[in-house]
């Protein structure tokens, strides 16, 4: 029986932690537990024996670091060793019926234009570990403890194009439900269905009790295969050990809660053992086993948001898009991506909930252009993006490089055009606008209209694409030609959604083309169409009639609960405030908050002719980097925003700097940073080192993988009076506890603060650290506290 076919049939069995197990064999702090495949295959074999014999009908590799980053050199050796110690496992527990997967961890990098490794290069190292794997003998591809989006998509994509094999994936959520970067269960869920992975679920970070909330979400929401392989509880230390709050039968009672939500696999992770999945198997094998329901949801998202289409209207913002906007077309030539999102962002500040993004112009490459404009969005705002183009090329290095499941528009009837789209909405995973065109042109009737919105269902339908996925563009056609238009798009709205029950789309200001002062007919057209069905619009989100028509409808259709939108938008006002214009001059501190560079120095220069240097920086640029992380730590502000506004306030301070000429700009104090030795995973501390420098202090940044000597070393040279520690993984706690150890031996003074995913409250205070910081934020108050 095959992988799928054994996980629509039936419950099955992970097995459990694999470096907590190695530490107690042996395994050294620091010791890359990997290299254990080739130097101690007896025991590895022996902990993959020991799950199979618990009940596990799937054991893991030793491989969650094993990547060319980490092995640059025998990879390949050391892969091919992980698989054959888990066939020897299978072989000696006469468990012909177990599954092996290939366990793909993070690279430990951050991804770019937040951090420095390539999405390509990263989908090029995920690809290369699951070749090898493949080629050995894995029966199945397990990406797990993904933290970001971003990295969880070149993983998946990665693993797709280096094999064939099943690939299933976990992340790795906070109590909130959020990834480090900011994504959500619902934005996770909507990405990596859209990549069509075979099932989805959650691992490490979190006991059993603490996934629950998580995993109902996953349930309301996901259509596939739900996997569950929490952690045994939350880690402490024990006499130099950590160790695990719950105990094996407590582990099984929490599954079996788990189980009757309808988890399809379940097992552990950190400080689980065989004992805890003998537990499970024994409480949750004869529980009821239902396949996943198809949940029927059209949703777009991006890395943090995730829009639903189907309930209220949704808004699509036109202004990027250089058709009649000669600005536009300018900064698409000059290449000047600060006023390219800007438009975002005011499109944003004045209601969109989606972004479409068109940069199509004769004389620019447009696959280029669309990368830089795609990342850039992204790296500025959270709003989900409508990739709009008639290049291929450009089309498919959009959806590549997408963090998120995008919007795509568009697709025709037409054969050519869904031989050419539709493969890579397969792949890529989107919502697709398909207009009711073919090669006979646009039907004169609704009649026509509505059958090539039938095709296209049933065409996308032979390439796996659901109809959930397809939004039919009824085309707008200028009444200024055919006065009659107006109504046959109307009647093919009201008809796609009365019987086929599907979504709907409109560039609703092609209705008034031609006619003077176009925003009446665009507005009451507008109104029109959302009373006949329309789910979503293309629109000017900064036009004031636009938005009146929008929030009206709402109000009067019952879908603004005590009219408290429209209340916010216009209670108290005499009349409506027009919106601020795209490229029009930001204060200095909303340009920090929106992340804009260049607009921070041009504004920051322009202060500095009536502010002294100092009075700017502390009225304008710290205050302004104090909003930014209170919205981070309330869950409004993301990551990407987060990394953003500090580079805005770092160009913002280069030209304070340049107009201080020399005068003494003495820093806060001096911290020193480091991931410990063992652990290469540094995406935390970069992010830490950003917001630290941008606050005044100066970082010695140590890198990874660093010994404790070297840490204590530099301390006392330097004088430092705080050191941050970074950990990601298990087994690499103990070298964090070794260091600190030998901080309070030579330098008793300095404080100590800690974080990663590994860590709580708890444990920071059971291995002697002065402080936890849960994110990147909370050490800044701890420098605030130790430095001032």
């Amino acid at each position: 029986m095959t992988f799928l076919e054994a996980m629509s049939k039936k419950r099955l069995f992970c097995d459990g932690g694999m470096g907590t197990i190695l530490q107690e064999r042996g395994l050294k702090a620091g010791e890359l537990p990997e290299t254990w495949n080739l130097s101690h295959p007896d025991a590895i074999t022996a902990v993959h024996r020991a799950y199979l014999e618990a009940g596990s009908d799937i054991i893991t590799t030793n491989t969650f670091g094993a990547n060319a980053l980490k092995y640059p050199d025998d990879l390949c050796q050391v892969v091919t060793a992980a698989v054959r110690c888990a066939q020897t496992a299978r072989d000696k527990a006469a468990r012909p019926d177990a599954y092996i997967a290939l366990d793909l961890g993070p690279t430990g990098k951050l991804l770019k234009p937040m951090g420095d490794l390539d999405f390509e290069k990263a989908v090029a190292l995920f690809s290369e570990t699951a070749r090898i794997g493949a080629e050995a003998g894995a029966d199945l591809i397990l990406i797990e403890t993904m933290s970001d989006s971003y990295e969880a998509k070149a993983a998946v994509l990665g693993a797709k194009e280096g094999c064939d094999l099943p690939v299933l994936i976990t992340l790795i959520f906070d109590e909130k439900g959020k990834l480090l970067t900011g994504g959500t269960v619902d934005s996770a869920c909507a990405m990596l269905e859209g990549l069509r992975v075979d099932a989805l679920g959650v691992n490490c970070g979190l006991g059993p009790k603490q996934m629950l909330p998580i995993v109902k979400r996953l349930r309301e929401i996901s259509s596939l295969p739900l996997i569950v392989n929490p952690n045994a509880g939350l880690p402490r230390s024990e006499n130099g050990k950590t160790v695990f709050d719950v105990n094996p039968a407590e582990f099984a009672d929490c599954m079996a809660e788990l189980a009757s939500l309808g988890v399809s696999i379940m097992g552990g992770c950190c400080g689980t053992t065989p004992e805890h999945i003998r537990h499970t198997v024994a409480a949750c094998r004869d529980l009821p086993f239902t396949q996943p329901v198809k949940k029927h949801r059209t949703v777009v998202c991006s890395f943090s948001q995730a829009v639903e289409i189907g309930g209220a209207p949704v808004i699509i913002g036109e202004r990027i898009n250089p058709t009649g906007k000669s600005k536009f077309k300018e900064a698409l030539r000059e290449n000047r991506m600060e006023y390219i999102l800007n438009e975002g962002l005011t499109q944003e500040d004045n209601g969109a909930h989606i972004l479409d993004v068109n940069v199509g112009l004769p004389g620019i490459d447009e696959p280029a252009m669309m990368e830089r404009v795609v990342t850039g969005l992204q790296s500025v705002t959270a709003l989900p993006l409508q990739i709009d183009t008639s290049d291929y090329t450009a089309m498919e290095r959009g959806m590549r490089l997408y963090n998120g499941k995008p919007m795509l528009n568009s697709v025709s009837g037409k054969r050519e055009s869904m031989e050419a789209v539709l493969p890579l909405v397969r792949k890529y995973g989107g919502v697709v606008v398909g207009l009711a065109l073919d090669e006979s042109g646009i039907p004169d009737t609704a009649e026509g209209r509505v059958a090539i919105a039938k095709r296209i269902y049933e065409t996308a339908e032979a390439y796996g694409i659901s109809r959930d996925d397809i939004v039919i563009d009824a085309l707008a056609m200028t009444i200024s030609s055919d006065s009659g238009s107006a109504l046959v798009t109307l009647e093919t709205l009201r008809r796609i959604r009365d019987e086929l029950q599907g979504h709907t789309i409109l560039g609703v200001s092609n209705i008034s083309f031609g006619l003077p002062q176009r925003e009446i007919i665009n507005a009451n057209f507008y109104t029109m169409a959302l009373q006949n069905g329309l789910s979503c619009a293309i629109i000017n989100p900064n036009a004031d009639a636009m938005m009146r028509s929008y929030r009206a409808f709402l109000a009067l259709s019952d879908r603004d609960p005590q009219c408290a939108e429209y209340i916010t938008a216009y209670g108290g006002q005499a009349a409506v405030e027009k919106a601020q214009p795209a490229g029009a001059p930001l204060p200095l501190g909303e340009t920090i908050e929106k992340g804009l560079r260049e607009h921070a120095a041009k504004a920051t220069a322009e202060l500095l002719q009536a502010m002294a240097p100092l009075e700017v920086v502390n009225t304008e640029l710290i205050p302004a980097l104090d909003r930014v992380g209170k919205g981070f730590e309330k869950g409004t502000v993301f990551l990407p925003q987060l990394l953003m506004s500090a580079e805005a306030a770092k160009a913002a301070f280069e030209v304070v700097k340049d107009a201080m000429k020399g005068e003494a700009t003495e820093k806060k104090g001096k911290i020193i940073l480091a991931t410990v030795k063992g652990d290469i995973h540094d995406i935390g501390k970069n992010i830490v080192k950003v917001l630290l420098e941008n606050y005044g202090y100066e970082v010695m940044d140590l890198g990874k993988d660093v010994p404790p000597e070297s840490i204590v070393l530099a301390a006392e040279q330097n004088g430092v009076a705080l050191v941050g520690l970074s950990a990601l993984m298990t087994t690499t706690v103990v070298s964090m506890e070794a260091t600190i150890r030998l901080l309070r031996e030579r330098c008793p003074k300095t404080k100590i603060v800690v974080g990663g995913a590994v860590l709580t409250p708890e444990y920071a205070e059971s291995i002697d650290a002065d402080f936890y910081a849960r994110d990147a934020m909370a050490t800044v108050h701890c420098a605030q506290k130790v430095l001032g």
